[in-house]
């Protein structure tokens, strides 16, 4: 078995940022550290977390005093308005990207378009990214979203940093027959489209492909919806040990791709599982 591993695997760099930021918190920072939501969508990390003390909460109620880490997929407006008026110290771990696409969607509410954001309506990323506009806003998970929609004169239109590429350019391509003008800010971060290309070569080259990561992961889910229409035996794991619960058998090439919050350990953890697979295979055909 010949195992094969896209290069940009793992943690992108607004990830790791934010993984930097929360443990220099939990080395310098008094009292105690919240994170608004889990810091990144990987239940390992979280939980590594949570060993240096720093707790992820659900509810604003939750916080008291301390510090509270604003998390890479970023809040509402309205969240981070309560957060700063509790009077506790807020480090903002927000992916910059996420950032800049706050900042497209106030501005394109300012110039009087319908903004239309491509993405999932109920994940934090999304919810964050509607906040920043006004009342002619809207998410749309694909194409078929819009059907409805009636002739607009102006759209503009973001896009949830882990979307595909293609996904925005059907809709984007839909909106051009919906509006006299078209203002489109392409939001996706490099990192997802370089993971999501690498994932789609690797994928022709394989018998088999494991997608590494949460499940509740956007990025790592879109990555296996990728995968799979390539190559069928596509798999989704969070943890090495369910590897165990895959058929292999017959494959000479497997490829492994992951998510941008799936730390490296991880993935040498599986890479390792996959190795020993191997080698108790030839042991079992040695003993036949």
């Amino acid at each position: 078995m010949e195992i094969l591993v896209a290069k940009h695997a793992g943690f992108c760099f607004g990830v790791k940022r934010a993984i930097n930021m929360a443990e220099d918190c939990a080395k310098e920072a008094e009292g105690r550290i919240y994170t608004l939501g889990p810091i990144i969508h990987n239940p390992q990390v979280v939980k590594e977390l949570e060993k240096s003390g720093i707790s992820a909460i659900k509810a604003l109620d939750d916080i008291e005093n301390g510090t509270v880490i604003i998390r890479s997929h970023g809040v509402t407006s309205d969240e981070m308005r309560i957060v700063q008026d509790k009077g506790v110290k807020v480090v903002d771990a927000t992916c910059p990207f996420v950032k800049k696409t706050h900042e497209y969607v106030e501005l394109l509410t300012r110039e009087g378009y319908s903004v239309i954001v491509v993405g999932d309506k109920d994940h934090p990323e999304v919810r964050g990214i509607l906040s920043y506009g006004g009342k002619d806003i809207m998410a749309v998970a694909s194409v078929e979203d819009l059907k409805d929609m009636p002739r607009k004169k102006r759209i503009g239109i973001v896009a949830q940093t882990t979307q595909s590429i293609e996904n925005l350019q059907t809709v984007v391509a839909h909106c051009l027959k919906k509006a006299s003008e078209l203002k489109i800010f392409n939001t996706i971060c490099n990192a997802t489209s370089v993971r999501q290309q690498e994932s789609i070569e690797l994928a022709k080259q394989v018998d088999c492909m494991i997608v590494i990561g949460g499940r509740n992961s956007a990025n790592t889910n879109r990555l296996t919806e990728i995968c799979r229409k390539i190559q069928p035996k596509t798999y989704h794991i969070e943890v090495p040990e369910e590897l165990e619960k895959l058929n292999l058998n017959g494959a000479q090439k497997v490829g492994i791709t992951a998510g941008a919050s799936t730390p490296s350990w991880l993935i040498e953890k599986t890479i390792d599982c996959l190795r020993e697979k191997k080698a108790n295979k030839l042991e079992d055909k040695r003993r036949m």
